[in-house]
């Protein structure tokens, strides 16, 4: 069983951001500024012995391997933010493929999504736009991601490449542009790339040349699990439909049954709180802790095995901190969160 941490890089400071939400913004920015919004509501999450990182040091993004090994991570999958050549986030991947190191698994999500000042993909208040190009815009998009597809640390399934595409229906021509980019591995030296289209809060796209699927949860089994009552009123407050029950949601994630017609990685979620981007508009799931969360993981990466026949099983994340997703060790609960995924491994006879 291989599980892999979806990983966000917006740890680090770039000039686009400072203009767009004021000089010095990371992903840490929001996450101290949140408030809680209902009695006992767990806001801000604060890292544990305020690591309040940098990705553009080595020493933070060793630190970040060596623990996601140790408690039985196999890999990260590092989203990737490409515009038409224009790139976003990309320093400490490009340091990481750089150096070598960290040495430890990884595969690549184009988060192809355009950048809006509400956080939601959406088309308003756009503030980077997406534009997929013609076929040269491919070849340099493709020519860009070849040397991590070549590097030996890549994630790859019958010897090709993983990659993962968020929003396939949102590209035009995004079949003739699967087919260009495996002809183009090909004539590369490897044997093809191994595309996976991701299940999340959007609609199913129906294009063509995916090997795969992969569920991003909460968000997938929220809009498309056909579940009942998964809102739950917590301490009067007003955003009450906001709200989510966290047991609610796994058990209707526990209950689905694969489409045996296409292959699909399982997807699991540590906790879903994005208040420290969203404030009062926040979509929260309550009720998560450790305990509940090795429980659930337990009985997903049995259902991974025996149910989707799947090596492979992602969670959402490592460290979304403004979206509380995140496995890293935070003040609350500190490696709990680690330490139960771990369990749940261990119940399933994994090392």
């Amino acid at each position: 069983m291989k599980i892999i941490a979806f990983y966000l890089p917006q740890f680090h400071q770039i000039p686009e951001n400072d203009k767009w939400w004021g000089k010095g913004f990371t992903e840490w920015t929001n996450t101290r500024k949140a408030k809680p919004l209902f009695p006992g509501h767990y806001q801000p999450r604060e890292p544990f012995q305020n690591n309040y990182y940098n990705l553009t040091d080595p020493k933070a993004r060793k630190w970040q391997a060596e623990i996601a090994k140790k408690y039985g991570i196999y890999g990260f999958c590092y989203y990737h933010y490409w515009f038409k050549g224009k790139m976003l986030l990309e320093r400490p991947f490009k340091e990481v493929l750089k150096t070598g190191e960290p040495d430890f698994p990884f595969c690549l999500s184009w988060a192809n999504e355009p950048w809006t000042r509400r956080w939601d993909g959406l088309d308003h208040h756009v503030l980077m736009p997406q534009d997929y190009g013609s076929k040269e815009d491919w070849k340099q998009h493709f020519d860009y991601l070849l040397p991590a597809f070549l590097d030996r640390r890549y994630i790859r399934v019958n010897g090709k490449p993983l990659f993962i595409i968020y929003r396939p229906g949102h590209i035009p021509f995004c079949e003739e542009m699967l087919k260009y980019w495996d002809n183009l591995a090909k004539q590369n030296g490897l044997k093809g790339i191994f595309f996976v289209e991701t299940l999340n809060s959007f609609p199913n796209s129906n294009v063509k040349g995916f090997h795969a699927r992969v569920e991003f949860e909460p968000l997938y089994t929220t809009y498309h699990g056909e579940c009942q009552n998964l809102s739950k009123t917590v301490g009067g407050f007003q955003g009450d439909r906001h709200v989510k029950d966290y047991d609610r949601v796994w058990s209707c994630i526990l209950r689905r049954k694969p489409d045996k017609n296409k292959k699909t990685f399982p997807g699991a979620f540590v906790d879903w709180d994005n208040t420290a981007r969203k404030g009062d508009e926040a979509g929260i799931f309550a009720g998560a802790s450790p305990e509940k969360f090795s429980k659930y993981l337990t009985r997903q990466i049995h259902r991974a095995v025996s149910l989707y026949k799947s090596d492979f099983l992602f969670i959402n994340a490592w460290n979304e901190w403004a979206e509380g997703a995140y496995l890293e060790p935070d003040k609350k609960y500190g490696f709990q969160y680690l330490k139960a995924l771990k369990k749940a491994l261990r119940n399933n006879g994994f090392k």
